[in-house]
């Protein structure tokens, strides 16, 4: 049977590509926002959810940060998607033609170098899939759209410039969520543990919290930090660390947090991907 999968964006979004190297042929879910994208999963209109949670350029997607560990639903997978800028024009068109291009501003920023030297007017778009459709249905040959190859080839748009990003290091990590538990088993391969903490209100708890993964020598690959409910004396943290929460030395360090602590969950244990994917 096919599945569903939720994605943020427009067809053709990075998302969506991200989506699609997760779950090759099943059927996709464009959403408007992450909230929308989270209740799909959760009311059952899509089977999983494909959402980015950090940039290589532009650090934390924040909202997902925010909604993940309220949502109810669980991590069990992750990957990586290098971000690589294509310039798109109308069929016919060629690179000569262009006079303007149009994307997301976020997109036209990470192009600038290209765009100043090839002397290009901007238009500042909602996202850049939109910005592909966009540019198709007008069909004017002067205007491009800056946006992956994937929402060129879901468009009918012709690939003028690839790789026109300033940047090349510019990756997107994604996380794949299931309305159910599903955590990878502890030999499974290399594995990720995500979970959130809330610090007790003592001197140095958060110190002290994470002192016992230093000692037993796990891993800790992210953590990140917000307030809670709009209050400056509530803070929860988010965090990913490498190994599975039956090790014995995860185990060791999980006990330790847990003196310092008033609230811990785990988000998910799901297999590591390779970040260079």
């Amino acid at each position: 049977m096919t599945k569903k999968i939720a994605f943020q964006g427009e067809p053709g979004a990075f998302s969506h590509a991200a989506a699609a190297n997760v779950f090759p042929g099943e059927e996709f879910v464009g959403c408007v926002t992450f909230e929308e994208t989270l209740a799909a999963v959760q009311s059952g209109r899509a089977d999983f959810a494909v959402v980015p949670v950090e940039n290589s350029l532009y650090g934390r997607i924040t909202d997902i940060h925010h909604l993940l560990p309220e949502s109810g639903l669980y991590i069990i997978g992750e990957t990586y998607l290098r971000v690589e800028m294509t310039l798109l024009g109308v069929p016919g068109a060629t690179f000569e033609d262009i006079k303007a291009v149009q994307s997301l501003s976020v997109a036209l920023g990470q192009c600038r170098r290209f765009i100043a030297d090839n002397g290009l007017r901007t238009i500042n778009a909602v996202d850049t899939a939109g910005s592909a459709r966009e540019v198709a249905q007008k069909g004017e040959k002067s205007v491009a759209a800056i946006a992956s190859r994937f929402a060129g080839e879901i468009y009918g748009l012709t690939v003028l410039a690839e790789n026109i990003e300033d940047a090349d290091h510019n990756t997107t990590r994604f996380l794949v969520l299931s309305p159910t538990e599903k955590n990878a088993a502890q030999h499974d391969g290399k594995l990720k543990t995500t979970f959130v903490f809330r610090v007790r209100n003592v001197p140095a708890a958060l110190y002290k919290a994470m002192g016992g993964f230093a000692t037993n020598g796990v891993n800790m690959t992210k953590l990140e930090s917000y307030m809670v409910g709009g209050a400056f004396t509530a803070t929860q943290f988010y965090a990913d660390i490498e190994g599975h929460p039956d090790d014995i030395s995860v185990q060791h360090a999980f006990e330790e947090l847990g003196f310092f602590t008033d609230h811990f969950r785990i988000l998910g244990v799901y297999p590591a991907a390779d970040h260079r994917a």
